[in-house]
């Protein structure tokens, strides 16, 4: 074997004598010799498709002769080498070491030459056959789905899969390719370009079955690829570390210079719009996903992705063309407006022995109903409501059933459904899972005045993982890491979240934990942002309600950036106590008293706390004060035998016993002992409590 050091260039020539049978695709193979220009020995006939495979890292460039005997231009053998199996999949044994050309459509051609750079081995090339073919245009009857054409009307060869086809437990993201073919195809030369693609796929590279999950020409026309089913999670060979999940959809043609055209791009959109609706996902969401392993990412990284991702997101390739990918923000957004409402990310945590709780995101505010039933379709449970979220809680703590149903529903929406194991949480699988996701408080005021300015993250994870948390939008775009990929052990953490930089508004925090298998996670807990209230304060800390003129109001001040409903509530021990104000109020600074009393009589003595709340068009704001209020004077006594001094409260004494200054201090009701005096013969005191209560005992 020789190993090329240098660039070098390889011209053959190879004659067609024949031609296949009409409709029928066929590959042969060749070796090419790397010692200088010279014929093969033999021919594999007239070819459409063209692909290649060598060792050593070099590049090697082609060109071929069209049956008119024309030269084309030089392509590249490897153009977006990353359409592949993912590393560990057992389709990926048979090209393993292998550089893996593309296939590349030629149309029909009957000669090539080749250019070989660096170090090169063992090339070998593969032709394939694929004569054009007009087909019926009969489409796929899945419910809510584009037209799409089947397997069998495009000339799939079902007898050469190799194996059945693998399928992930969801599907979370789509990746967008092209082909790197040509644009100017005929409507009958892309059925044949399909059948090229598989043939190539299984008998030069060994894999399973034609590696991407749908196809679309430029006509429109949306083709399905690997077998398996259009509404299944078919793990596919296009994304390599990244096929277990994501659905791989390759538009045929290059699109570095041009864009798709508009009828390609609409069915485009319409097959992202079912099959996302299908999962559940929000096209316009961002999500972590763990690498299997390509060339940019290494196995176990985890890697922010869009919902609709294009396949440079996960490798060194510039697959699907710049033209295309810088199309993929405003497809995915028309991808969201088809089908409209639509339910996204419903999950489960818990198990039947325990509370269930039920978890999702609607597009927009549409009624959602949770119905739990037996295997015979019994109801047991039913849970309502309206709104952008559900949440329900569902206590099982008394289900002793093992087969249980659940189905989530809003009018118009692609319904979710599973079923419920009889013990441990659902969702997440696996011995990883987040738990105890809380947020504390679950709405904050960044405005620095030092009221509800952060919000604590509280969360435990069952084993050690890598943990990382991101910041999403309300329409669910990626703003910012709130916590980079971090190693932590299992237990309790906490992480903050202070909104700075953000305006005000509703954001999500998704949390995502990373186990040493690769396999991963995800919880989310949403946080508002709303700078409506600020400055909030009270006087006095501690306030006298006796009418004695002196601090006998409490004062609550604070003021507001636009009008808002204000509501303050005084609680002791977290129990309402009065609720002092209750209604609308306009911008700016406010203040609103309080006397002490309650809807019957007053309120006794002691430690309370002023709640202010504010309720905007972003959600609820609160702030909490602490106050004490004490209406009463200490109470003293003289005691004899010993003499003692007796005060009811906390209090500082300040006294003349026997003609001799004394200052006691009291720091907590019961009897001050006077140390020295054996008999009080004249005594004048005066006790004062934290509030300023004054108190005075004379005895002669």
């Amino acid at each position: 074997m020789k190993l090329l050091l240098a660039a070098i260039a390889v011209a053959v020539v190879l004659a067609l004598p024949a031609t296949a049978a009409a409709g029928i695709a066929s590959i042969s193979f060749r070796a090419v010799s790397l010692h200088g220009e010279r014929a093969l020995a033999s021919t594999p006939g007239q070819f459409d498709l063209v692909g290649m495979r060598w060792h050593g890292a070099g590049t090697v460039r082609f060109q071929v002769r069209s049956s008119e005997g024309r030269w084309g231009p030089w392509l590249s053998a490897t153009p977006e080498e990353e359409d592949q199996p993912d590393t560990s999949a057992a389709e990926a044994a048979t090209s393993k070491g292998w550089r893996l050309g593309n296939p590349t459509w030629v149309g029909p051609s009957n000669g090539i030459r080749y250019r070989v750079s660096g170090r090169v081995a063992d090339l070998r090339a593969s032709f394939v056959s694929s004569p054009e073919l007009m087909i019926p245009l009969r489409s796929l009857a899945a419910a809510g789905s584009p037209p799409i054409v089947p397997r069998s009307t495009w000339g799939a060869d079902e007898s050469i899969r190799r194996n059945e086809p693998e399928y992930a437990p969801s599907v979370r993201l789509a990746i967008v390719h092209h082909t790197a073919g040509p644009n100017g195809y005929s409507p009958s030369q892309a059925a044949a370009i399909m059948r090229g693609i598989q043939l190539y796929h299984v008998k030069s590279n060994g894999w399973n079955d034609i590696g991407y999950n749908f196809l679309v020409d430029r006509y429109g026309t949306v083709y399905e690829g690997r077998f398996g089913g259009v509404e299944r999670n078919v793990i596919g060979a296009h994304a390599r570390g990244f096929n277990t999940g994501s659905v791989g959809v390759a538009v045929i043609g290059t699109f570095e210079s041009e864009g798709i055209p508009a009828v390609a791009e609409a069915s485009l959109e319409q097959l992202l719009a079912w099959r996302l609706d299908l999962a559940h996902v929000d096209p316009l969401s961002s999500l972590t996903v763990v690498s299997g392993g390509s060339e940019r990412f290494p196995a176990g990284v985890p890697v922010i992705l869009r919902a609709v991702s294009g396949h440079r997101d996960t490798g060194l390739t510039q697959c699907p063309g710049d033209r295309l990918y810088a199309q993929l923000g405003s497809i995915a957004a028309k991808t969201l407006a088809i089908g409209l409402p639509k339910l996204f990310d419903p999950t489960l945590t818990g198990g039947l022995g325990g509370v269930v709780r039920f978890r999702a995101r609607v597009s927009g505010t549409q009624p959602w109903k949770v119905t739990v039933s037996d295997a015979l379709g019994q109801q047991l449970a039913t849970g309502t409501g309206k709104g952008p979220t559900v949440d329900w809680t569902w206590d099982a703590s008394l289900v002793t059933l093992t087969d249980v149903r659940w189905r989530l529903e809003v009018p118009g929406a692609t319904a979710a459904v599973g079923t419920l194991g009889k013990a441990g949480p659902v969702v997440p699988p696996g011995p990883l899972a987040i738990t105890g996701l809380t947020a504390e408080p679950t709405t904050i005021s960044p405005n620095g005045d030092g009221s509800a300015e952060t919000s604590v993250i509280s969360y435990s994870i069952t084993a050690a993982a890598t943990v990382n948390a991101t910041l999403l939008d309300a329409a669910g775009q990626l703003l910012a890491e709130v916590l980079s990929a971090t190693r932590l052990e299992a237990g309790a953490h906490t992480l903050g979240f202070d909104g700075l930089g953000q305006p005000d508004g509703v954001y999500t925090i998704v949390l995502t934990a990373i186990a040493a298998n690769g396999s991963s996670v995800s919880d989310r807990i949403d946080v508002a942002v709303t700078r409506t209230l600020s400055q909030v304060s009270l006087v006095p800390a501690v306030f006298t309600p006796n009418g004695d003129g002196r601090a006998d109001e409490l004062t609550v001040t604070f003021q507001l950036a636009i009008p808002a409903a204000v509501r303050i509530r005084v609680l002791r021990e977290e129990k309402w106590v009065a609720t002092i104000f209750n209604g609308l109020l306009e911008a700016g600074p406010q203040s609103v008293g309080w006397d002490g009393s309650k809807r019957v009589g007053t309120a006794p003595d002691g430690q309370y706390v002023a709640v202010i709340e504010t309720t905007d068009s972003v959600g609820t704001s609160a702030s909490t004060l602490p106050f004490v209020k004490d209406g009463h004077a200490p109470t003293l006594r003289l005691l004899a035998r010993p003499p003692r001094l007796w005060v009811s409260e906390p209090a500082i004494v300040t006294m003349r016993v026997n003609g001799s200054f004394r200052r006691l201090e009291a720091g907590a009701a019961g009897a001050l002992p006077l140390i020295g005096i054996k008999k009080v013969t004249s005594l004048v005191a005066v006790a004062r409590d934290a509030a300023g209560n004054r108190s005075s005992l004379r005895s002669q």
